[in-house]
């Protein structure tokens, strides 16, 4: 035997199937009704699967068939074999019938419930998933997501991308900082304070400050982090509006900071092979920004 050759070289779905098949059936007979196929067809099969497995899967009687000890171990794995199989043929055949979008912290923000609403109703053929993950691209990079929506500086260029909206930045408190009694606070009174900082996702940078008065920083790890720094009082921290939107914890309050950029909201994704409904979910992303903002000037 080569030795470079893998034990399941001669593994085939058509083994698990009648494997699965004889079990819910109980018996060959029926199973091979089931299948569509010969009773020897499966029996073939089924012996096909236990010499490359090395053992004995069914006790068979005249009357009945039951999986050995080791037979309800392979059963079980057959099950999530020939499941993760189906699926994978469903979605290559539905047209990618699921759209993932990831980010590493909010989402859409305030407009998050309402494009999941708009997207259900407009797009019921292919399921929207919104996936928190812990990295600069939102889980892109790793392949976890189809588009992702950036908010923290990254370098564009590698992707494709469009901008979406902007955000106003906030001031994260705890709610019983003196501040968190006030309206807003200027960006030049936050030197006074430590800073929480995520240096992987985050939104905020030194470079907020051109001047050589800067913030103490304490860097964090992710937003449960920077949530529980701001919590204990000692760090305060800055963050587009959309924070404060998908983030209402008690004994955290947010308020606006004057004289600060917005910061802006882009989808990005995949250069090559891109979903098809990409450019569908930019533009639906785009007008609830664009509806926002046209709704806060006209109440101002």
């Amino acid at each position: 035997m080569d030795a470079q050759r893998p034990i399941s070289a001669g593994l085939e779905l058509k083994h698990l199937r009648c494997l699965t098949a004889i079990v819910d059936a109980g018996s060959f007979t029926d199973a091979a009704l089931d299948l569509g196929i010969s009773q020897a067809a499966v029996s073939r099969n089924l012996l096909a699967l236990e010499k490359i497995l090395g053992v004995r899967l069914l006790h068979r009687t005249s009357r009945t068939v039951t999986p050995t000890p080791a037979g309800v171990q392979i059963l079980a794995r057959a099950r999530l074999l020939l499941s993760g199989a189906d699926e994978l043929v469903t979605e290559a055949t539905t047209g990618h019938a699921r759209l993932h979008i990831g980010h590493a912290w909010s989402a859409f923000g305030r407009h998050t419930t309402e494009f999941q609403r708009r997207w259900q109703h407009s797009h019921p053929e292919t399921e929207l998933r919104l996936i928190r993950h812990n990295a600069p691209t939102g889980g892109l990079a790793e392949g976890l997501c189809d588009l992702a929506v950036i908010r923290a500086p990254l370098d564009l260029k590698p992707w494709s991308h469009a901008l979406v909206g902007h955000e106003d930045r906030v001031v994260a408190l705890a709610s019983d900082d003196p501040w968190a009694r006030r309206r807003s606070i200027r960006m030049d009174e936050i030197a006074g304070r430590t800073l929480a900082i995520d240096r992987r996702t985050g939104t905020t940078t030194m470079n907020l400050w051109s001047g050589t008065a800067q913030p103490a920083v304490e860097y964090t790890h992710d937003i449960d982090d920077w949530l529980a720094a701001i919590a204990t009082g000692r760090c305060i921290g800055l963050t587009p509006q959309a924070t404060a939107a998908q983030y209402r914890r008690d004994g955290i309050t947010y308020r606006p900071l004057r004289d600060a950029e917005p910061v802006a909201v882009h989808l990005i994704w995949r250069r090559r092979d891109p979903h098809p409904a990409t450019h569908t979910a930019v533009a639906l992303a785009v007008d609830l920004y664009r509806e926002r903002h046209a709704a806060a000037f006209t109440d101002a």
